[in-house]
């Protein structure tokens, strides 16, 4: 008998979860159905087959909208395995280890689609589950902007909070970056924690990082994001107070402990952002002593960059025969990692795989990373690598061209646009793509399809050394023309009765010593 109660209890609760469920997703009102019922169509007429029409257009413009497909193709049991971690800080920001979260999205049909805004909410929920959440479920709200007091609107918010109390999750993530105020009232509605899309990213990035270059620059972003966000208040600090709210003693503007307190978290973490910029600053010479060596012996660098996921890691490793950590998840690696190549006649030159980039990179890490991203202006070649299976390639290559926009000097070096994982495409897709980019090369590193074209289009577009040489070197010559074998672009090599005769493009230290050593 107690376990068929316990039995009837389970469908009980099942269905009320399910009745919650399906109030949230209505897609009428009460207010409405009774506005339909009446004979006055609340737009100065009565009512009509035409107001019914108006009614459905707005219902549907306001209605809380589910996203369909949030979780792609992914295996949903991939995601059944949240990441645990320390409890949080006394600041908002707090290291997201999640265990079931929901996503909420804002769009506005005069800034973009629902079909972006949808694609936005499917990557959100890549990040969420990268960060280590089960995700649950995911709705948007179309609106002419969000909310100044809680982004959804009190009405909604409340909607949401019985989602999520349907789903038992225990965390509301935003698909934008949240005002403190926001979320404070966010999470008082919904009565579970919130976070955003920019506290999401910053986890990952924290988990990620392996330098101690990588962690200095992750934990800089953290803190700035950090330091807008402290609680002032609550259980264990008390807030500014005048008057005898603040004691006996307390005047008009009087301070508490707890203003004390917050001044004082404040100040330790300004320290400690200003010891972690020093100590970023100061690996500086180390990166600068390695640019200025490949620099010397005249080693060009080809920047691999594009969007997270793209597989940039993994074709670097196919072309420059290497062996770099890859991984199919978002920002996989962050640190940036150096790997050598040789073009068909044996010049050596370099491939530098950089940190992933996403739509809406926190200004945070943009900055952090900034030392790291300048090398790009160093770079001889740009390699834009772009997800071909992605469905709106363009948007992915936009996002990429912006943060791009903002490193100094790198607008003015040649890209090569590179579409990678074509096996995931069929042939009609894929002529599309060639159609609509038709100086961009089309690969596989899984298959290597495609592989030998892109080595040939990056030797073509690697820069020719500044000087031009014809020498002739005697016999016991042979080091001096592997360098410039290895080092220059190595035009003709003739044996001759009298010696070597070669003609080449060098750098000025090499041509300095052809000519010392030229008879």
């Amino acid at each position: 008998m107690a376990e068929e109660h316990d039995g009837k209890q389970a469908l009980a609760d099942g269905g009320a979860a399910a009745e919650a469920r399906g109030s949230f997703l209505e897609t009428r009102s009460g207010v409405l159905e009774d506005a339909e019922d009446a004979s006055f169509d609340g737009f100065g007429g009565f009512g009509g087959a035409e107001s019914q029409e108006r009614w459905a257009e707005r219902d549907s413009r306001n209605a809380l909208r589910r996203v369909d497909n949030l979780l792609g193709e992914a295996d949903p049991a991939a995601a059944q395995n949240p990441a645990s971690g320390p409890a949080g800080s006394q600041v908002e920001y707090q290291r997201v280890r999640l265990e079931r979260v929901v996503l909420v999205g804002v769009y506005s049909a005069a800034e973009t689609t629902l079909a972006a805004a949808e694609e936005s909410m499917r990557e959100l929920a890549a990040l969420a589950q990268t960060a280590g959440a089960v995700v649950c479920d995911g709705v948007l709200q179309q609106r002419g902007h969000p909310d100044a007091a809680s982004y959804l609107g009190s009405g909604k918010a409340r909607e949401l909070a019985r989602l999520v109390a349907a789903e038992n999750a225990d965390t509301i993530i935003a698909d934008t970056e949240l005002p403190p105020s926001q979320r404070r009232a966010l999470e008082d509605i919904a009565g579970v924690k919130v976070v955003d899309r920019t506290a999401v990213i910053l986890d990952i990035f924290a988990r990620h990082a392996t330098s101690k270059e990588g962690k200095a620059q992750v934990e800089l972003a953290q803190l700035e994001y950090m330091l807008p966000r402290l609680r002032g208040w609550g259980a264990a600090l008390s807030r500014q107070a005048g008057g005898q709210a603040a004691g006996q003693n307390g005047g008009i503007g009087s301070r508490g402990p707890g203003e004390t307190r917050l001044e004082m978290d404040r100040r330790v973490i300004h320290k400690r952002m200003s010891k972690l910029r020093r100590d970023i600053a100061a690996m500086e010479p180390t990166r600068r002593a390695k640019r200025d060596s490949r620099h010397r012996n005249g080693m060009p660098v080809v920047s691999v960059v594009g969007y997270t996921n793209a597989g940039k890691s993994s074709l670097t490793n196919a072309v420059a025969r290497s062996h770099e950590l890859v991984g199919n998840a978002l920002f996989a690696t962050l640190d940036t990692a150096v790997r050598g190549a040789k073009t068909s006649t044996g010049r050596l030159f370099a491939y530098a795989d950089t940190v992933g980039f996403i739509r809406g990179l926190p200004t945070q890490l943009v900055e952090a990373f900034k030392s790291t991203l300048e090398e790009i202006a160093d770079s001889s070649l740009v390699l834009h690598v772009v997800d071909a299976s992605y469905e709106d390639p363009g948007d992915q290559i936009d996002a990429v061209d912006s943060v791009l926009a903002g490193i100094d000097g790198a607008e003015a070096i040649e890209r090569l646009l590179v579409f990678n994982k074509i096996d995931l495409l069929g042939q009609e897709a894929l002529d599309k793509l060639r159609d609509r980019y038709p100086d961009a090369v089309f690969c596989s590193a899984k298959t290597g399809e495609g592989l030998g074209e892109l080595t040939r289009a990056v030797e073509v577009r690697l820069p020719v050394p500044p000087v031009h040489v014809e020498a002739l070197l005697g016999f016991d010559q042979g080091g001096l023309v592997e360098q410039v074998r290895t080092r220059g672009a190595l035009r003709s090599t003739e044996y001759t009765n009298d010696g070597i005769e070669i003609v080449a493009d060098v750098d000025d230290g090499l041509a300095a010593k052809l000519l010392d050593a030229s008879r």
